[in-house]
C-alpha cells in the first residue's frame, strides 16, 4: 500500500518542477516571438486588397447563417483541421496515439515527459518537438497503420457538427490545412471526409537497407501560401479557422470570406454517430480514451496497479470455483451482469448438447459464458494465442477454416455435451454485428443465442495488428471492466433446419435476434474485411 500512496506525490513534485521551468521558458519564448513579429509586420489590409481577393473575417455564429451555407454551396471551402473541422485545437493527443500505438510504451512516456517543453513553446510551435519524439526511428508502415486503423475513430469523435454540416458537406471542392505532419490525417481526410487536397508539413525519412525510417525532422519549412494556392487552384469561397489558429495569415489572402470558430461554439457542436461521414465499425489500438496530457499522466500512474489487478482477476477465473467467482470478481472491481438464464431440462431429454451462439466482443467471451452458466463449456477458437490457450480455465478447440473438418469437429463436440461458438469469427468493438457463418446452423437444432457485451474505459482487450497474447491482460487491467451476459432462450423450431429453414436463414435470424437484444446494427462484413482494413492482411493464421 506504500507504493500507490508515494507515486502520486512523486508525480506532483515532478509536475510542479517542470511547471516552473516551463513558465520561465514560455515567457522568454513569447518575448522573442514578439520582437520578431514587430520586426516583420504582416502586410496591411490595403496590400491584401491589391491582390484582388481580400477576405472578411466573421465570428462563428455567422456559420449558422444561410448566407454562409450559400457561399459554401457548390464552391471551394478550405478548413484548418484542428479547431475548425475538429472541435479540439490540441495536437498532443494525436501525436500520443501515434507514439503509443505505432511506437511503444517507452516512446509514449518520453513524449509525455517532453510535454512541458511543448507547453512552454506553445503547442503549435512545439510541433517539431512532438514530431521528433513521435516519429524518430518509426517505420512509415507503422505510422500508416495507425493513421488508417487508430486515428479515424478519435478524429470522428471530435468532428465539429456546425462546420461539417453547414459548410463542409455542401461544398464542391474541399481543401484542409493541418499544422501536424500530413501523414497523420491525410488518409482520414481523403477516405472519410472526401477531401480533395491536404496541405501540411512533410516528414523526412531515410533508407536503412531495404527499409525506410522517419528521422523525426520536418522536411523543410511549413507549407506557404504558394502551396495552398496550388492546392486550391483558385480563390476559395470560404475559409474556416479557429480563434487560436496559426494558419489564419495563410488562409486570409486565399479566401473571399473567413469564418472564425470560437471555443464556446465548438463545445456543444459534437457530431452524432448516426451523422458520421461513414459508419465507424472497425478500429484498432489499445487506448480507449483520447490521450490528453492529464489523461496520459493518470494512465501511467495507474498502470502498475492495473497490471497487478489484471493478474489477480485472471487468477480468480483460473483458480477459484464458479460459485465464488462472482463475489471475488466484484471485490476486485469486475462488474458482471447476467440475465435470462433458465433451469436446464431434466437429464435424458437431450441426446446432444446445446450450442450457445454468442456475440464476440473479447477473447474472454467463453469464460464469461461459463461463469454465468456455473459450469465449463468448451469453446471453438481460431486465432487464440498459445498463452491464452494455456491459462484458459475451459477447453478450447481450434478451428481450421476447412469447412468439412470444422463441421466434423463441431458434431463430435456436440455429441459430448454443450458447446460455445462465436459465428462472427472475430471481435468488433463498436455496436455492430458482423456476418454470421451459417455452419453452426447446419449442425445443430438445439441452439440458444447469448448476447455478450463488454465495456472498458482505459484499454481495449482486442487487437488486430498488435500482440494478441496481451488481450486478456489488457482487458482486466481496466479500472472497472464490465460484462453483460444475456440468454435469449432457445431458437424456435420453425427457425431451425428441422423446421425447413436453410443454414443462411437460421444464421441471419439469430444475428437479428442478438442485434435487437443488444441494440446493435447487423452488417454483412466479415473477418477478412476487418483485417484487410486494420492489419493489411486477410486474417488467415498461418499453420
Amino acid at each position: 500500500m506504500v507504493f500507490p500512496a508515494v507515486l502520486p506525490k512523486v508525480a506532483a513534485r515532478w509536475l510542479f518542477t517542470f511547471y516552473r521551468a516551463a513558465r520561465k521558458l514560455r515567457r522568454q519564448a513569447f518575448q522573442l516571438y514578439n520582437r520578431n513579429a514587430a520586426a516583420a509586420k504582416p502586410p496591411s489590409s490595403a496590400a491584401v486588397s491589391q491582390q484582388g481577393h481580400a477576405a472578411t473575417a466573421k465570428q462563428s455564429p455567422a456559420i449558422l447563417d444561410d448566407a454562409a451555407a450559400a457561399a459554401a454551396a457548390d464552391g471551394t471551402v478550405v478548413c484548418d483541421v484542428h479547431g475548425a473541422l475538429l472541435r479540439s485545437t490540441a495536437l498532443f493527443p494525436y501525436f500520443m496515439l501515434v507514439a503509443f500505438e505505432g511506437g511503444s510504451l517507452l516512446r509514449a512516456a518520453l513524449l509525455l515527459c517532453a510535454f512541458p517543453l511543448v507547453w512552454a513553446l506553445g503547442e503549435r510551435r512545439g510541433v517539431r518537438v512532438m514530431a521528433f519524439v513521435t516519429f524518430v526511428g518509426l517505420a512509415p508502415r507503422d505510422a500508416d497503420l495507425v493513421a488508417r486503423a487508430v486515428l479515424p475513430k478519435h478524429y470522428m469523435e471530435q468532428l465539429n457538427a456546425l462546420v461539417y454540416e453547414r459548410l463542409w458537406l455542401p461544398s464542391r471542392r474541399k481543401v484542409v490545412v493541418t499544422a501536424a505532419p500530413r501523414v497523420m490525417s491525410e488518409w482520414f481526410l481523403r477516405e472519410y471526409m472526401a477531401a480533395d487536397a491536404v496541405v501540411g508539413p512533410e516528414l523526412h525519412h531515410v533508407a536503412v537497407g531495404r527499409r525506410r525510417y522517419f528521422t523525426g525532422l520536418l522536411a523543410g519549412p511549413a507549407p506557404g501560401r504558394d502551396v495552398l494556392q496550388e492546392a486550391l487552384g483558385a480563390v476559395a469561397d470560404v475559409g474556416v479557422v479557429s480563434s487560436s489558429s496559426p494558419v489564419d495569415q495563410l488562409l486570409v489572402p486565399c479566401c473571399k470570406e473567413v469564418y472564425v470558430v470560437s471555443r464556446e461554439i465548438t463545445k456543444s457542436a459534437k457530431l452524432p454517430r448516426d451523422k458520421y461521414p461513414k459508419p465507424l465499425i472497425f478500429h484498432d489500438g489499445r487506448l480507449a480514451f483520447l490521450p490528453t496530457p492529464a489523461a496520459m499522466l493518470a494512465f501511467f500512474l495507474f498502470l502498475p496497479l492495473g497490471v497487478i489487478l489484471s493478474v489477480i482477476r485472471i487468477n480468480i477465473g483460473i483458480v477459484l470455483p464458479y460459485k465464488i467467482n462472482f463475489v471475488a470478481g466484484a471485490i476486485f472491481g469486475v462488474r458482471f451482469r447476467t440475465s435470462g438464464l433458465r433451469a436446464p431440462p431434466a437429464d435424458g431429454k437431450r441426446r446432444r448438447g446445446v450450442l450457445y451462439v454468442c456475440t464476440h466482443r473479447t477473447l474472454v467471451d467463453p469464460i464469461m459464458l461459463t461463469t454465468a452458466l456455473q459450469k465449463p463449456v468448451p469453446a471453438l477458437t481460431y486465432s487464440l494465442s498459445r498463452l491464452s490457450e494455456v491459462i484458459a480455465p475451459i477447453k478450447t478447440v481450434r478451428l481450421t477454416r476447412d469447412r468439412a473438418r470444422d463441421a466434423e469437429t463441431m458434431s463430435r463436440l456436440l455429441k459430448q455435451g454443450d458447446l460455445a461458438v462465436c459465428p462472427e469469427g472475430t471481435t468488433c468493438r463498436e455496436p455492430y454485428l458482423l456476418r454470421f457463418s451459417p455452419l453452426f446452423a447446419e449442425l445443430a437444432d438445439d441452439m440458444e443465442p447469448v448476447a455478450l457485451d463488454a465495456q472498458v474505459t482505459t484499454l481495449y482487450g482486442t487487437t488486430a495488428s498488435g500482440h494478441k497474447w496481451l488481450d486478456p491482460v489488457a482487458f482486466f487491467a481496466n479500472p472497472v471492466p464490465s460484462y453483460r451476459v444475456e440468454f435469449l432462450g432457445a431458437v424456435p423450431r420453425e427457425w431451425t433446419r428441422a423446421g425447413g429453414r436453410t443454414g443462411v436463414e437460421v444464421a441471419n435470424w439469430v444475428q437479428r435476434r442478438l442485434g435487437e437484444a443488444l441494440e446493435f446494427e447487423c452488417t454483412g462484413l466479415t473477418r477478412r474485411d476487418k483485417y484487410m482494413m486494420l492489419a493489411g492482411n486477410d486474417g488467415v493464421v498461418a499453420k
